[in-house]
């Protein structure tokens, strides 16, 4: 699914389950080497593409203004999800780990043509991405975003993790 961001650029999403290739791909991103570059998360921490669309929005003002923080844009990504200050923590958090079975692979700005060459990287089942709602881990977004039960009773856990997301610089 390709979600347009204005300006000319686009997110496509791929959602995977069954993936037996993480610790591969993670050693692979972590070399730098991964191709075609992609953003790789835990999609068991993603309640919603509506987070992760606000995380592309601030990778792609960081761009322009010439400072990510990370190596590219794709880690920048995973980076700006986390709602954590810290790099290392960010992308070891929400990102893939050698054990991760269930993925969310965003690209940025892939055309459709190109769609097979992301397909092929991951060893497992594409699902439809109405799965993720479904199977988030709510306990586990709510520890790791600090989401107290009480918050909830007036917002959503999505609204929750976005207001995080776009508030971190200002916290």
């Amino acid at each position: 699914m390709e979600v347009p961001l204005g300006g000319g650029r686009a997110l496509r999403f791929f959602l995977f389950d069954g993936v037996s290739n993480s610790g591969e791909l993670l050693a692979s991103l972590q070399a730098g080497t991964l191709s075609p570059e992609v953003a790789l998360f835990n999609a068991s921490l993603v309640p919603d593409l509506f987070p992760v669309l606000a995380s592309a929005h601030r990778t792609l003002l960081s761009q322009s203004r010439g400072n990510l923080v990370t190596r590219t844009l794709h880690s920048e990504l995973v980076y700006n999800f986390s709602g954590s200050k810290h790099i290392t923590e960010s992308l070891r958090r929400c990102g893939i780990s050698s054990g991760t079975s269930y993925v969310l692979v965003v690209q940025f700005d892939c055309p459709a043509e190109k769609e097979n060459e992301v397909r092929k990287l991951i060893q497992g089942r594409e699902i439809s991405l109405e799965e993720l709602a479904k199977r988030a881990d709510t306990a586990l977004i709510q520890k790791h975003f600090k989401v107290p039960p009480l918050e909830l009773e007036i917002s959503s856990l999505t609204d929750a993790v976005t207001s995080r997301i776009a508030a971190r610089d200002a916290l």
